[in-house]
């Protein structure tokens, strides 16, 4: 017997009205039993006669319950789960085992389709024998596969459809809330992870309703594998970069179709990294980024890569420092520092709380009006400032219009001369310095010209430490 419980009665009745196949009924439920997604389609097809008597034993249950309570009251007869037996037979050439719908009496009979709602097929044509003697006359080691899909218009109408129905809908529906509504619109047939959180953002809830139901009409076509390709997981590889240079961008650099610096810090940290390790591709991220003429010092700014499809993926640790020499080795304008080799879940933990974290900068300031030491020692009182700061002109072309709350936790100040001092800042994640300098023609309120009654303008920046406690230091 499948070890479901109580709990899991409602959201199997619902899956299963649905037509949901029976793998998909077992995942939405959280069943860890890794045996019970191993069986072949004659036994998914019990499982699915299970998950129907599982919901048929609580609602008869209930019954007996409710005439004992009630035995004096004359109630039309309780409702009653059937199931057409006819569905269950188990479709031949890698079809699945079809999935029992569960009607009340009365209930019009379901869609002809034997195609789960969810999966779209996925996880009952490709989990099958034939299906998997097909990768293996394709697979030389134990690598991780990728499926290209081909789908037609009916199945990207589907897709929309199962991404909008999540597990968080149904349990919230079922319990009287309301229900979770993710959406899905693409104007091309290029379906990426960043191309579907894009798209999800940018469509209401209701305007998605209006198209499609909730829950999704039964499909009539599976997905379709057009090839398998075997490619070996992606490696992550994580550690802490300083960067010396005022002339070097964190990425590339491109403007109008032309690049505008040699190099950046991603290609100088990932070259030897795609050498080494025979990669086809990489993806970089950092804790934050730096503009082009800031300097990153101190212990530096945490950052991660993906290499795609590694043709190497194992190294010692006397390997991978050898690689971090070979990276510092190669230019004097990054250093590179505590370099290892991660999980994918890891990643995560550099982006956790991020703008909860605080940073350190060091800036050169410029002021018009002439100063003295005591006309900025009030700076180093000021305490928890809130900043309000529109979305920088500089930015405002890659990033939307919006007013972000910043706090500046506190300052210093080292006096030069009458036009300039060195000020230290410890201020949240995320917050603009150079417009809390010069104030971006009062986008930032308040600012450093306002404070200090007189234009200021930055002439260097450094960012002096990223308090991101990730990823571990590695000892010298």
């Amino acid at each position: 017997m499948l070890p479901l419980k109580e709990k899991d009665r409602p959201i199997v009745k619902k899956l299963l009205e649905a037509g949901c196949c029976a793998r998909c009924v077992l995942r939405f439920c959280c069943l860890g039993v890794q045996s019970a997604y191993r069986q072949s389609y004659e036994a998914s097809a019990l499982a699915a006669l299970e998950l129907c008597a599982f919901i048929s034993d609580s609602e008869n249950n209930e019954s007996q319950d409710a005439a004992v309570l009630e035995q004096h009251t004359e109630d039309p007869p309780s409702k009653k789960m059937k199931m057409d037996a006819a569905e269950m037979d188990v479709q031949s050439e890698g079809d699945s085992a079809v999935v029992p719908t569960v009607m009340e009496e009365g209930d019009a009979e379901p869609a002809d389709s034997d195609v789960c709602v969810v999966c779209l097929g996925v996880l009952q044509q490709f989990c099958d024998e034939a299906y998997a003697i097909k990768v293996c006359l394709v697979t030389i080691n134990p690598i991780a596969l990728g499926k290209s899909m081909c789908l037609d218009m009916d199945d990207v109408i589907q897709v929309k459809e199962a991404f909008k129905w999540t597990m968080q809908g149904l349990v919230s529906k079922e319990l009287g809330g309301v229900p979770v509504v993710n959406k899905f619109v693409s104007q091309q047939n290029v379906f990426t992870r960043m191309a579907v959180v894009k798209a999800l953002e940018k469509v209401s809830d209701e305007k998605f309703l209006k198209k499609f139901p909730c829950p999704p009409t039964r499909p009539v076509s599976k997905c379709i594998a057009q090839d398998v390709q075997c490619l070996h997981v992606s490696v992550f590889v994580a550690g802490r970069y300083n960067k010396f240079s005022r002339t070097l961008p964190q990425t590339p650099w491109v403007i109008d179709g032309e690049r505008r610096m040699e190099s950046s810090v991603e290609e100088l940290i990932a070259a030897p990294l795609l050498s080494s390790f025979r990669a086809e591709g990489f993806n970089f991220s950092s804790s934050g980024r730096e503009d082009v003429d800031v300097r990153t010092l101190g212990n530096g700014r945490p950052f991660a890569l993906e290499l795609l499809n590694p043709h190497r993926a194992r190294f010692n640790k006397a390997e991978v420092r050898q690689l971090q020499e070979t990276i510092n080795q190669s230019s004097d304008k990054i250093r590179v520092r505590d370099l290892q080799i991660v999980s994918r879940d890891a990643m995560g933990h550099m982006k956790e709380g991020e703008e909860d974290k605080t940073k350190s900068y060091t800036a050169l300031i410029w002021t018009q009006k002439a100063i003295n030491k005591d006309d900025i020692t009030f700076l180093e009182e000021t305490k928890e400032l809130k900043l309000a700061q529109k979305t920088p002109l500089r930015v405002l072309h890659r990033r939307p219009l919006a007013v972000r709350e910043r706090v500046i936790h506190t300052m210093s100040t080292c006096f030069l001369d009458a036009h300039h001092f060195h000020l230290k800042l410890r201020t949240q994640a995320g917050t603009y310095i150079k417009e809390f300098v010069h104030g971006d023609f009062g986008r930032t309120k308040p600012n450093l010209c306002d404070l200090l009654k007189s234009e200021t303008d930055i002439l260097e920046l450094d960012v002096e430490s990223v308090d991101v406690d990730w990823p571990p230091s590695i000892p010298e």
